[in-house]
């Protein structure tokens, strides 16, 4: 008889953990699946063209209903089916209708939960995030009544949001607490460069400003934002995109261990040994997850233990950093600031608005930074992944992975040469 398997979380984690376990062991587990909105899996990075009217629907589902029939995967969607409990004595979960289903192994992947700011009226119509397609579906209908919007937080997910309101004719102005968008991924010249491509394309910015309070009318709508230096902005709707905290209510009235996130060991496994967890509602040694790189790697070690091939285990990898935005090219990975240790290495053309930023510590890539061309990202991502000296290629480094391995050749060339007429002599 098959062990019972049941995944809290139809989300990226979650479905990335279904797609290896069907390749790795697809008949070890009765599996169930648990997701709070109305569909399959689809592509919560595709959001922002979703908004911007560059993707339908159907064309960033990833795993439609049929997938998981196909799989014998039980799936169960919608706000009525969410799980409400979780009883670790009985191993069972409970479903917001009344349903329980006994489970060998429960994997929770609850995701995330949008921030939004403890200020008076975020309660107005015309308060929303943009974490799902519901905000898109919200955005989008808000954009045909009204004209002005504003974006709080000029972070990746903000700037994709407003650029996409912008896309759909409304006039759109981003607010931020920092001097330039994108501050924990770019620099300032980077984040300035940005700015400016961006306020070219209709954007407008209020930043390094604090928001204070929300103002309505009679009918509860969204009139007016206020901030702290004392000015103010008419607009119809706002977007918070501040950031996210973990999902771990669940994980909490179970009586899991939690921190800042549900906390994992290496092998994703939570205090109770019958129970993991992935994903955006997890915190691995200190740390917690926001972007889908390190939560593919999760779901991939993962699926290593549930198929009880091997012994993987999880190590946190810097991730690099893209704009969803048609047309603006950059690239961020690792420590991009460093510190008075570090050694710095730039490349600048104003005029084709390119900029480049190495960060080197003891002749290691700790950061990069790209602004303009990226092509070279992949490249700088590696080197910095393996850690590898630089001393060979370094004259070139700036000039990306095609120049680097031919001079990296020509130094093995001409040290093999060296080895052959030292052999010769000794001969």
């Amino acid at each position: 008889m098959k062990a019972k398997l049941v995944l809290i979380g139809n989300g990226m984690a979650g479905a990335k953990l279904l797609e290896e376990l069907m390749k790795s062991s697809p008949d070890k587990y009765d599996i169930t699946v648990f997701g709070n909105e109305p569909y399959g899996n689809y592509n919560r990075i595709m959001l922002s063209p979703l908004l911007a009217g560059e993707k339908t629907l159907e064309e960033i589902m990833v795993l439609d209903r049929p997938w998981y029939e196909q799989h014998g995967i039980d799936l169960h969607v919608g706000e009525e089916k969410a799980i409400i409990k979780v009883d670790r004595i009985q191993k069972m979960v409970t479903t917001l209708d009344g349903h329980q289903i006994p489970y060998d192994r429960l994997i929770i992947a609850t995701g995330s939960k949008p921030f939004i700011l403890p200020i008076e009226g975020t309660h107005l119509n015309g308060v929303m995030s943009f974490r799902d397609i519901s905000d898109v579906e919200k955005m989008i209908r808000a954009s045909n009544r009204h004209k002005k919007a504003v974006v709080i937080g000029a972070g990746l997910l903000g700037l994709e949001a407003a650029m996409g309101l912008c896309g759909r004719g409304m006039e759109v102005t981003v607010v931020h607490s920092n001097v330039v968008p994108l501050n924990r991924q770019l620099d300032h010249e980077a984040g300035s460069l940005l700015q400016e491509e961006l306020n070219d394309r209709g954007l407008k910015f209020k930043m390094n400003a604090q928001t204070q309070s929300i103002e309505g009318n009679e009918l509860g709508n969204v009139t007016k934002i206020h901030f702290r230096d004392g000015t103010s902005l008419e607009t119809d709707i706002i977007i918070m995109a501040i950031g996210i905290r973990p999902n771990m209510q669940l994980a909490q009235d179970a009586g899991l261990y939690c921190e800042k996130g549900i906390v994992v060991n290496d092998t994703l496994q939570t205090y109770d040994p019958r129970i993991y967890a992935l994903g955006e509602c997890i915190q691995h040694r200190g740390g917690t997850f926001g972007l889908v790189a390190p939560l593919y790697e999760q779901a991939k070690v993962l699926t290593n233990h549930l198929s009880e091939h091997g012994a993987a285990q999880y190590q946190t990898l810097p991730s690099a950093t893209k704009l969803k935005v048609t047309g603006i090219n950059l690239f961020s990975v690792g420590d991009i600031n460093g510190n008075d240790d570090c050694e710095y290495l730039y490349y600048r053309d104003k005029q084709q608005g390119i900029y480049k930023k190495l960060v080197l510590k003891n002749n290691i890539l700790i950061g990069a930074v790209l602004y303009g061309e990226t092509q070279e990202g992949a490249f700088y991502n590696e080197l910095l992944d393996a850690k590898k000296e630089l001393d060979a290629i370094r004259p070139f480094l700036m000039f990306g992975r095609a120049l680097c391995d031919e001079k990296s050749n020509e130094r093995s060339d001409e040290l093999s040469q060296n080895e052959h007429v030292l052999e010769g002599e000794i001969l």
